[in-house]
């Protein structure tokens, strides 16, 4: 199986199919969903996971939720966009899709079409936004490569990642690790380390996966390790997600991502955030603004059920961080590359 041709997300049949991402990698199992709470369900239990996947999935999950109703009002069209976009607070890419398919609904009411019609557009609408994000990321694959040779030179790379930024979390090719994996399948891929990534270990399940399913030599370290790898020159630079950037570049990306950027710019170790304008949040002028979702404190505490800690230990488990900009290399997204270090610079290239 290639990622050409691998989807964790399968609209067929007028039914969504989700790939069951807390099982991998030992079990690919899809689990079918029916209705607008399965769906915001399967995002919040992180069955499906990853920014562009979860907006993704919701345009579907609103599909869905049409379909189950003969009328439609603006005050229910609403509610339900709102039950969607409260699964998971932190990513943008959720309300930016959610909000797009109530604009499609507003649309809808005002020419009095039916909610027959109203679900046929917004699967539709889901279809597009899958095959352009192959395009965007392609795009975002070729400015990472084109970065790499400037700044580290035309030879073999070794990178690092932190999370899961592939075809899992994407629907296809992927945004941090479709630069690694365009890097690779052009021959300059030497060796990638990747972060295990507590307490989910989406690296260690995940993005191990996903770079065995394409052959690339890798490495699983502990978070902690960072510090040790990069003191003795073993990465040339270091790819990683978003799931909201603010206006000033200020990067909200998996609980960890703000550590390991920091280390970085101690070694002098290029830092890049690789996200889709989806994942912007021009609205908010910095990192401060944006919300955390802090998860349950047993996903720290237990594993599959297994106690770890002593009875009634508390746990602090926020989802994510908030990476400084002044510790970005740089942005890359399809537009193009962005220095946050150039004042004013983001909210250009965003809205050009």
């Amino acid at each position: 199986m290639t990622t050409d041709n691998y989807r964790p997300i399968v609209w067929r049949d007028n039914k969504l199919y989700l790939l069951d991402q807390r099982l991998l990698p030992h079990i690919e199992s899809f689990i079918e969903v029916v209705d607008l709470k399965g769906c915001a369900a399967a995002i919040k239990d992180m069955v499906v996971r990853g920014a562009p996947c979860i907006g993704f999935t919701a345009i579907y999950g609103m599909a869905l939720w049409v379909g189950a109703h003969k009328s439609l009002t603006t005050e229910s069209c609403r509610l339900a966009c709102d039950e969607m976009i409260n699964a998971r607070p932190t990513a943008v890419n959720l309300s930016f899709e959610v909000n797009r398919c109530y604009s499609l609904m507003m649309e809808s009411i005002r020419a009095d079409e039916t909610p027959a019609k109203l679900f046929r557009d917004l699967v539709k609408f889901g279809d597009l936004q899958i095959k352009e994000s192959h395009e965007k990321n392609t795009r975002m694959a070729e400015i990472g490569v084109k970065e790499l040779m400037s700044k580290v030179g035309d030879r073999k790379w070794k990178l690092m990642t932190h999370c899961n930024t592939g075809f899992l979390a994407c629907g296809s090719l992927g945004t941090a690790l479709g630069v690694i994996s365009h890097a690779n399948s052009l021959g300059k891929v030497e060796h990638v380390y990747a972060d295990e990534t507590r307490p989910y270990m989406q690296g260690t399940r995940l993005t191990a996966f996903e770079l065995s399913k394409e052959n690339i030599p890798y490495s699983i370290v502990v978070e902690g390790a960072a510090s040790y790898l990069l003191s003795g020159a073993n990465v040339d630079a270091i790819f990683v997600g978003a799931d909201r950037i603010a206006a000033n570049g200020d990067t909200a990306n998996k609980v960890g991502t703000a550590t390991l950027a920091i280390v970085a710019k101690h070694y002098n170790v290029p830092f890049y955030v690789v996200a889709p304008i989806s994942s912007f949040d021009t609205t908010i002028p910095n990192g401060k603004h944006i919300e955390i979702e802090m998860r349950a404190m047993n996903e720290i505490t237990e594993l599959k059920g297994i106690k770890l800690a002593p009875v009634g230990a508390l746990s602090v488990n926020p989802s994510f961080d908030v990476t400084d900009h002044q510790f970005i290399t740089g942005i890359i997204c399809e537009k193009g590359f962005i220095n946050p270090a150039h004042h004013g610079e983001l909210l250009k290239v965003v809205n050009s």
